[in-house]
């Protein structure tokens, strides 16, 4: 680059700065090297018939699909100086090697070189600048050697030069080149004729060649433009001459519509029309990060490319936004703005500016005016200014304070009270008046002490509204000096909600809707119609206005700007809608503002900083077009490698492990407030469209087996692509689920229910032969339990009954040695008290009949065998020989009678039962030792 001493430039820089600061500007989109993760010098750019831009960078070749950039590095490691889109190819040039670029299968570039083959052929230390397309020849030219390449033969012809070669221009159906030193040639079959030798064609590098009618225009670096005319050359005198006498170029072009961009070594771009008449000066100090131009390009939708010494940026010159940035903080927030006796008034959080309309002069400030201003109002051709500090009254390029009551919101007229004024303040409502010809503050209305920011007047009513206390409507007497009467609507209330006046209604809005007052019920009710301006979701701000010049009721919502049109064939209001999102247009929420400008349909709108314009009828959205990038398989593990890229256009077939996808799409869209959101859906398992985002990709993970088909579609605004992308897909079944493994399985699962069957069968058999035999053990110990419960109970009796028969046997044995006693007692009293023996002998012998009989002992037996059955058959059978006395006496001792009581039994004496027991042991052999009572129990 040709170094040029600073000091030329500060008279143009001034100039430059003081004209560009108050332009307003198409909108500009800035990229810096950290943004494409590059490096910072940007000598080319081209674009393909799918839109996408390539950039050739320092580093290499710059793909941008309006989503993400993509950096191919340079296949030598050295700087990329040329590119150019040629079909599908992408042909690039850099130090010792030319070639292109073609996607593959998976929509990654794969380079091939053109220049290997020819390699014996170039220069040392070529590098190639730039790059044509003529038929079937690509050219590509070097600071000393052009060659053409056929694309069809692969054949190769070279011009050289002896001298340095700029650059090459495509100019009707031939090419241009510059050689210093000797002027302008054309190629002609293969051979370069000299064309123009004039000054200054042969020293000024020529920076473009253009064309006009049959003659030919000529872009130096330092001296303009020069044209022919009729073979001959000559200045072409402009109005940007002037500018461009003291600046170099490095880059030009001129643009679809005619006119040209220029671009400067230390200016930045300057956009001048057809005629050189300059239209826009773009530089560091008003949008664009780097003054330095190094390439120009226009894209398809007429938006400006320019490859920067630092970064990338494009200009959407075609765009119905323009912008004044005030970078440098000149005029602040806009709160209002108006236009009055061709002159545009800013009011700021800074104070009140103006400046004169279809000027290049920038925004001036009115003295006094210092500090916020609220409002701006033309009432009567009078401009009034409610500011912070009170009440202006604006007449040209100064302001008179005609109240300094504090925070004055607005200020409204009054109907059929020419004379007076209503101004809504921080503490309520004040009345102006007007006195020989001069405003000023008469009295403030008493009964209303709340804010007053919204306010509006039906013949004596007046409706204020605050957001957080509701709208109040006030009856106030005919001279407002008192409010009469007062009542507050709190059911409807909301932040940033606002009131206004429109086409004789009053309208109320919050983030419920649009709704309209109701005279009859004096109350307020939702208008279906204007409720159409905005969603609740979407809601901002209540804040309405209506424009002076047209009409328009305008709204403002997170997701765009509202305005309300008449219906063209009914009554029906129509609503229209910019989609110009709240974090784009960088509005003061709640304080929003919209002005008229005097060229039809242009409006501006106030932001943070500066403002913006739009035209509401220039308004168009491009043709939607989504494509998906890419398709990589994806997951926590898995490494991003071109391996891991997959077809998108093709359908897509995965192994069940391979169940994770990111998918990437794009907009081929460069506006940079219409910003493309897209909407997705998978169908196979989410068939339910997502939300609407911003973000261009989305991951799947974990997918289960089956087939799916991805959709994409997209929308800028309000409008939906008509045409959506997809990709089709499958994920295998894991090796486990294969249909040899499912035919395994299921000839496993019969065999196993087989088995598990006869298993089962077995397992129950046994079981069931356990609980029989645990039954029978349980009916058998039952039984047994029982049977023993029997024997119990049987013994219990028996015992009972050997209890009641051995009681019995007691009785009879106590009632017959009672009996005998008696009888013996009887006969022994006979026998000594009677001296007449034989008259009681009769009674004595049947006494002893009595005594001797065996009756007695008959029944005593069969009581003694009811209650020891067993003793008298062990007795006899263990001594056979005993006597029946000898039993019977054994029966006595068997019952422990003692010789005493056994005695009577026999009717003898006690002596006489000794000797018979002395003898009974003699018969049963027992020895002396052994007693004969223990022997018979125990027997």
């Amino acid at each position: 680059m040709v170094v040029i001493p600073r000091n030329i430039f500060l008279p143009i820089a001034l100039f430059l700065w003081s004209v560009g600061i108050s332009q307003e500007l198409p909108p500009i989109q800035n990229f810096s090297p950290a943004d494409y993760s590059s490096e910072s010098q940007n000598w080319a750019v081209s674009q393909s018939s799918q839109k996408l831009i390539y950039i050739a960078n320092n580093k290499g070749l710059l793909e941008f699909d309006g989503a993400r950039w993509t950096l191919y590095p340079s296949p030598n490691a050295s700087i990329l100086r040329s590119v150019k889109v040629v079909g599908s190819r992408i042909y690039t040039g850099c130090y010792m090697e030319f070639g292109f670029w073609e996607k593959d299968n998976v929509g990654i570039l794969q380079y091939t070189s053109l220049s290997a083959k020819i390699k014996d052929q170039l220069s040392r230390d070529e590098e190639f600048w730039g790059i044509l397309e003529f038929g079937d020849w690509i050219v590509f030219q070097s600071h000393n050697k052009i060659y053409s390449y056929n694309l069809s033969d692969d054949r190769v012809n070279t011009i050289d030069s002896e001298t340095f070669v700029p650059k090459i221009f495509k100019v009707d159906r031939t090419i241009h080149f510059q050689k210093m030193g000797k002027g302008v040639f054309r190629i002609e079959n293969g051979r370069d004729i000299l064309v123009y030798d004039q000054e200054p064609l042969k020293t000024n590098e020529i920076i473009n060649i253009f064309t006009s009618g049959r003659e030919l225009l000529f872009l130096t670096r330092d001296d303009g433009f020069f044209r022919t005319n009729n073979g001959k050359l000559e200045k072409w005198n402009v109005p940007v001459d002037k500018l461009l006498s003291g600046i170099s170029l490095y880059s030009g072009l001129q643009l679809n519509n005619g006119n040209f961009a220029l671009g400067t070594i230390s200016h930045g771009l300057i956009i001048t029309d057809e005629y050189g008449n300059i239209i826009q000066q773009i530089n560091q100090l008003n949008g664009l990060q780097n003054n330095t131009v190094l390439s120009l390009y226009e894209d398809l939708d007429r938006n400006i490319w320019l490859g920067l010494d630092v970064g990338i940026s494009y200009i959407n010159i075609g765009s119905p936004f323009r912008v004044y940035p005030d970078g440098k903080g000149l005029v602040g927030g806009v709160y209002a703005s108006i236009i009055k006796d061709g002159r545009l008034y800013l009011g700021t959080n800074q104070g009140l500016f103006y400046k004169v309309l279809d000027t290049k002069e920038d925004f001036r400030f009115i003295e006094g005016t210092e500090g916020q201003v609220w409002s701006l109002s033309n009432i009567d051709d009078t401009l009034f200014v409610g500011h912070h500090t009170g009440t202006y009254q604006v007449i040209g390029n100064s302001a008179r304070q005609i109240s300094n009551v504090q925070g004055t919101w607005k200020v409204g007229s009054l109907e059929n009270k020419q004379n007076l004024l209503l101004q809504g303040n921080y503490d309520g409502l004040y009345i102006l008046e007007k006195v020989a010809d001069t405003w000023r503050l008469r009295n403030k209305i008493d009964g209303f002490e709340h804010s007053a920011r919204y306010f509006e007047v039906f013949d004596n009513q007046i409706f204020v509204n605050h957001e957080y206390k509701g709208v109040f409507k006030l009856e106030v007497k005919e001279d407002f000096s008192n409010v009469t009467s007062l009542n507050v609507d709190t059911d409807i209330l909301g932040s940033n909600s606002g009131i206004i006046k429109y086409k004789g209604d009053l309208l109320y809005a919050y983030q419920k809707g649009v709704f309209k007052y109701d005279w009859n019920s004096n109350s307020f009710v939702r208008d279906s119609i204007l409720s159409g301006l905005y969603k609740a979701k979407d809601y901002t701000s209540g804040k309405m206005l209506v424009d002076r010049k047209n009409g328009y009721l305008w709204t403002f919502s997170n997701t765009n700007i509202g305005y309300v049109t008449e219906g063209r064939l009914a009554s029906t209001p129509t609503i229209n809608q910019i989609p110009l999102t709240e974090n784009i247009r960088n509005g003061i929420i709640g304080y929003e503002s919209a002005t008229a400008l005097p060229e039809n349909d242009h409006y501006l709108f106030g932001a943070r900083s500066g403002y913006f314009t739009i035209d509401v009828q220039d308004f168009r959205e491009n043709e939607i077009e989504v494509s998906i990038g890419s398709v990589q398989k994806a997951g926590k593990n898995r490494i991003e490698t071109e391996k891991s890229l997959i077809d998108p256009t093709g359908e897509g077939k995965f192994n069940s492990e391979e169940n994770s996808l990111e998918i990437t799409y794009y907009v081929p869209d460069y506006s940079k407030y219409l910003k493309p959101q897209y909407q997705y859906r998978l169908e196979g398992i989410y068939p339910n469209w997502s939300d609407w985002s911003e973000t261009a990709s989305v991951s799947f993970e974990n997918l289960p087996s089956g087939s799916y088909t991805f959709q994409v579609r997209a929308k800028m605004g309000e409008r939906i692509s008509d045409k959506m992308d997809s990709y089709s897909f499958k994920i295998a079944r894991p090796w486990y689920l294969s249909n040899l493994f499912l035919a395994l399985y299921i000839i496993g699962g019969i065999l196993g229910s087989i088995l598990i069957h006869s298993s089962y069968r077995r397992y129950y058999h046994s079981r069931q032969r356990k609980l029989i035999a645990e039954n029978q053990r349980e009916m058998e110990l039952t039984k047994a339990q029982n049977e023993k419960e029997i024997i119990k109970l049987k013994n219990k009796q028996l015992q009972e009954e050997f209890k009641s028969k051995s009681n019995e046997l007691a009785a009879s044995t106590m009632s017959i040695i009672k009996k005998n006693e008696l009888l013996t007692k009887v006969k022994e009293q006979l026998a000594s008290s009677i001296e007449d023996k034989e008259s009681v002998k009769p009674i004595i012998h049947v006494i002893d009949k009595n005594l001797n009989q065996n009756d007695d002992w008959e029944l005593f037996k069969e009581a003694f065998n009811n209650a020891d059955r067993k003793f008298l058959k062990k007795l006899k059978k263990a001594h056979p020989n005993l006597s029946p006395n000898d039993i019977r006496l054994c029966a006595y001792l068997r019952l422990n009678l003692s010789s005493k009581e056994i005695a009577p039994m026999f009717n003898i004496s006690p002596r006489s039962v000794e000797i018979k027991r002395y003898r009974l042991r003699k018969k049963m052999n027992l020895e002396h030792d052994d007693n004969l009572v223990d022997y018979i129990l125990k027997l």
